[in-house]
């Protein structure tokens, strides 16, 4: 395959490149947190995601993210840009 148009991705560049779907990033995020809410929308390259998980509890939005981010690992590859809202499920009830 020729890589020479994504060298930084190669795995991508096969031939049958994988569209990130919003679904996609919602499965990758439930995979490692437990979730009492989570919505995640985008165009297979820019995601935006609420999400509300007990984990969260006692975390500042910064350690919130940081949680997110290292559930996703390495798929954070598939994904161009994330834009996160993260709440504790006691946050989120007082939305609602």
């Amino acid at each position: 395959p020729n890589t020479a148009a994504c060298p930084s991705r190669p795995a991508a560049c096969n031939g049958r490149t994988m569209k990130t779907t919003p679904k996609n990033v919602e499965d990758f995020i439930l995979q490692g947190l437990p979730c009492e809410y989570i919505r995640v929308e985008g165009d297979g390259r820019h995601f935006e995601a609420v999400i509300v998980s007990p984990d969260f509890e006692g975390k500042g939005m910064l350690q919130q993210h940081k949680l997110v981010y290292q559930v996703l690992g390495d798929k954070m590859e598939r994904i161009h840009a994330l834009s996160m809202k993260t709440m504790t499920p006691a946050q989120w009830a007082k939305q609602q």
